[in-house]
């Protein structure tokens, strides 16, 4: 087992060198814009997970998913030439739903806002139920008669 130092800079050189050669590269026409988000190498070092995202339709995603399957080869191959490891991992590539989530947080956000912003025009015209000013007041004793007096 590599320690995870190792496995961490292993999968940032993955990342580089996936990257540049689907930028540079890699031709087929069914690679959509992607950009490599992230990659995860196990901690035997043999099996890397590559997380991509794809701007564009569903058609588009999977188009270029069929693209980076068919061009899985040839990627781990360079991959092993550039890193120098003993034993170059399996690419695996996975749509990363990071964009997809983010999406649906800010529109959980813009939910929450307009159900401020409507408890706020609700509240401004409210008036509290009760006295203006509901906590006690203790007693005064009015020293010209000697009774207590109610403020």
């Amino acid at each position: 087992m590599a320690d995870a130092g190792r496995a961490r800079r292993l999968s940032g050189r993955i990342k580089q060198i996936v990257a540049t050669q689907l930028e540079l590269q890699v031709k087929d026409p069914r690679l959509g814009m992607i950009t490599v988000t992230d990659v995860r190498v196990t901690a035997d070092l043999h099996e890397a997970t590559i997380f991509y995202t794809v701007f564009g339709t569903d058609e588009q995603r999977q188009e270029t998913e069929q693209a980076l399957e068919s061009v899985k080869g040839v990627l781990r191959s360079e991959v092993g030439r550039q890193t120098g490891v003993r034993f170059t991992p399996s690419l695996t590539f996975r749509l990363d739903s990071l964009p997809d989530d983010a999406k649906h947080i800010n529109e959980l956000l813009a939910v929450a806002a307009m159900a401020d912003a409507q408890l706020e025009a609700v509240r401004e015209g409210a008036q509290p139920a009760g006295e203006a000013d509901p906590y006690r007041k203790p007693r005064l004793i009015d020293e010209s008669d000697g009774d207590l007096d109610d403020e």
